[in-house]
């Protein structure tokens, strides 16, 4: 029997005002993949995303979370089952690395030495030494503190991972390791996650299926070898805006 989508939309439509900002999505996330959402500025990426974990709800359809409408689902347990990661991170600048990451853990009741542990396995996860713990986000390089971002983001072990532009505030060597970092952790813990980018590299090297909006309509959903080689004018004009050496954006090998 083929396996029910983690997530999925059923005909989402959301309005603000007389704006049309999403129209009519229907789309499904399977287990264990990354679902690259594509597009450019204002075609409805950050809102398909915001949707997922209830940041805004949608003006007509459902959306699905585990086979249940998430308009259902207590919000708080809800978002606590998701990891949220954003480009500015949103750490709070108060709080050591520790006290971020294990933030959401020490809300869930885990004793301290649980949330230690696991502080301490999730900044070996990420790249970044026992050093780091008792250190502020100002200490922190901006990869850094991205490194942290993600770790927090996994601390209660999320079965969902959204991510908004994780990357997108980067130097680009800075970047290229931490995107090299993501495939390596995605290859090992192999959460469902839903990627916003608008940068096709980018979508090409993370995503299992890259799915293109725009003016918020979901235009097409291929893996990124269809991508390269699509007919739909929409991906192909993305391809062509890109220019040549894309496929070895595909080329993942060791990451």
């Amino acid at each position: 029997m083929p396996q029910e989508p983690v997530i999925e939309f059923q005909n989402v439509s959301f309005v603000i005002g007389k704006t049309q900002v999403l129209s009519c999505v229907s789309l499904q996330v399977s287990r264990g993949e990354t679902l690259a959402l594509l597009g450019r500025s204002g075609s409805g990426k950050t809102t398909t995303l915001k949707l997922i974990n209830r940041l805004v709800g949608p003006t007509s359809g459902e959306v699905l979370v585990n086979g249940k409408p998430n308009r259902d689902a207590d919000v708080i347990r809800l978002r606590r089952g998701m990891g949220y990661v954003i480009q500015d991170v949103g750490l709070f600048p108060h709080f050591t690395v520790a006290k971020n990451i294990g933030l959401v853990p020490e809300i869930e009741g885990w004793n301290a030495e649980r949330i230690r542990r696991r502080v301490q396995e999730l900044l070996k996860l990420v790249g970044l030494g026992d050093e780091m713990a008792v250190r502020y986000p100002h200490q922190l390089s901006g990869g850094q503190r991205q490194r942290v971002g993600v770790a927090r983001a996994l601390a209660a072990d999320p079965e969902i991972l959204l991510m908004d532009e994780p990357f997108g505030a980067l130097d680009p060597l800075t970047r290229d390791e931490l995107q090299r970092e993501f495939l390596r952790l995605q290859q090992r813990l192999n959460k469902t996650v839903v990627f916003v980018t608008h940068d096709l590299r980018e979508a090409l090297r993370l995503g299992s299926r890259i799915a293109l909006m725009e003016a918020g309509n979901l235009v097409t959903v291929q893996t990124p070898e269809e991508f390269l080689k699509s007919s739909d004018p929409w991906a192909s004009a993305y391809v062509r805006a890109f220019g040549d050496g894309l496929v070895s954006a595909t080329q993942r090998g060791e990451p």
